[in-house]
């Protein structure tokens, strides 16, 4: 795949070309996480896709962990890599796998132990409570998988080998679809079906990951004389420096959605399983916004370091115009087929509840995904600069915003205020990141030295 110059041509289309594999990237982990919903709301019924849903915002916030951890367990391996140290370059990515194999496995003895009393924390409807608890019961056991894929793609990434992970999320996905469809539909093994298939799917993908690792490591020689470990101190301290600020970033929206979970789950199971169909909806809308985000970020990044902020500024005011773009056509698409999207997870005649909970707020947030895109490339530029203490509290009060106007509102307005909180959240944030922006301070942020 051929490298994207941010630093020379039209900055529109740089960031566009940039930011095309990661949406399509992110659109099959999307599609991989969805997948269960899909199935059990469609061939077991409006209960088992409440379950999972109840499951989901306690999962999310553990995968966001993986991937915050996973982005930082790359900067080391990247800067070893750049400075051509490849015996401290492989050290550091043994040293992340360890470190990370182990955080697992704690987390999922945590996770088996807690996770009933989690679920009663958040109101989870009696219908449904032993069947979330089943599903979660399952993936924690699956959990060192996901973390060992999350690490491995960030590694394959600061390698230069981006399409690897691509590859591999495609054959993950498509391997979950066929597993769940046939544990769910031949076998009749509902909620436990889809989450050993998930299990199952990750697995392989993870074993597959390494083994191909360990072939990619071999093409980088260490040099005479120098040292190779499997485990060093002083990078795992590094490494926690950068990877826990990465993984409480991650982790923000994630914990805010499971409280918010909470308020809907006092509506009962019909409702949750609406919210649980169109929130699925709306982390695939938000895929374009969050990776044109990401594009910014990068983009950012390397100007600043070739001393050009005036060609970040360019390409700042150029991002709004794929934003635009991305949101009118997702807003099209909603308010045409917002019924069909909908049913999908659930039936319109027999979950009537369920499907007018659904369509009522994917129809509403249609209007609003703007929002989310001028959040995400406003942070991208702060991020990309290093400038992230404003970026850090502008996103800590979209998720203030979002949960206390949930709980606050709900009891008079209904759970139409969760998803009415929604753009709140991301207009308040845009504007205390916009505001940032403005003063310009962001670009005189140095975190490297000039040699």
């Amino acid at each position: 795949m051929k490298k994207t110059d941010m630093l020379q041509g039209n900055p529109g289309k740089s960031l566009l070309i940039f930011a095309m594999p990661m949406i399509l990237g992110n659109l099959f982990q999307q599609f991989y996480n969805m997948t269960d919903s899909l199935i059990v709301g469609r061939f077991v019924g409006e209960d088992a896709l409440a379950a999972v849903g109840a499951s989901y915002s306690l999962t999310t916030v553990f995968i966001m962990i993986a991937i915050g951890g996973g982005m930082g367990a790359s900067v080391l391996t990247s800067q070893y890599l750049g400075a051509g140290q490849h015996g401290k370059m492989k050290t550091s990515v043994y040293t992340a796998l360890i470190t990370f194999l182990i955080l697992s496995i704690l987390l999922t003895v945590f996770g088996l132990a807690m996770n009933p009393a989690i679920l009663r924390a958040l109101n989870t409807p009696e219908n449904i409570f032993d069947d979330a608890v089943l599903y979660l019961q399952i993936y924690f056991m699956g959990l060192p998988f996901l973390f060992m894929y999350n690490i491995l793609s960030s590694v394959f990434n600061a390698l230069g080998e981006s399409k690897i992970p691509l590859f591999l999320l495609i054959f993950s996905s498509i391997l979950n679809v066929i597993l769940d469809l046939f544990a769910v539909i031949s076998l009749h093994m509902g909620v436990a079906g889809v989450a050993i298939a998930t299990v199952f799917a990750q697995g392989i993908s993870a074993v597959i990951s390494f083994c191909i690792l360990l072939g990619r490591l071999r093409r980088y020689p260490a040099e005479p004389g120098e040292r190779i470990s499997l485990f060093d101190r002083g990078m795992l301290l590094q490494g926690t420096k950068i990877a826990v600020p990465s993984i409480v970033q991650q982790s923000i929206v994630s914990i805010g959605m499971l409280l918010v979970q909470s308020v809907v789950n006092g509506f009962g199971s019909s409702v949750l399983a609406g919210y649980s169909a169109a929130g699925r909806i709306e982390s695939i809308c938000i895929v374009p916004m969050i990776a044109t985000g990401n594009a910014v970020s990068t983009f950012t990044a390397q100007n600043l370091g070739a001393g050009r902020p005036d060609r970040v500024k360019q390409g700042y005011r150029s991002s709004y115009g794929l934003i635009l773009f991305f949101a009118v056509l997702i807003c099209v698409i909603l308010n045409l087929f917002h019924q069909g999207i909908i049913s999908a997870f659930v039936d319109a005649q027999s979950g009537a509840k369920a499907f007018d909970t659904g369509n009522r707020y994917v129809t509403f947030l249609s209007w609003f995904f703007c929002l989310i895109g001028f959040k995400a490339i406003t942070d991208g530029v702060l991020r990309g600069a290093g400038d992230v203490t404003v970026y850090m509290i502008a996103n800590l009060v979209n998720l203030a915003i979002r949960v206390s106007a949930a709980n606050l509102l709900a009891p008079v307005w209904g759970v139409q205020a969760v998803w009415y909180a929604v753009p709140m959240g991301w207009g308040a944030n845009y504007l205390i990141s916009f505001c940032w922006y403005l003063t310009g301070r962001w670009s005189r942020k140095r975190l490297i030295k000039k040699s």
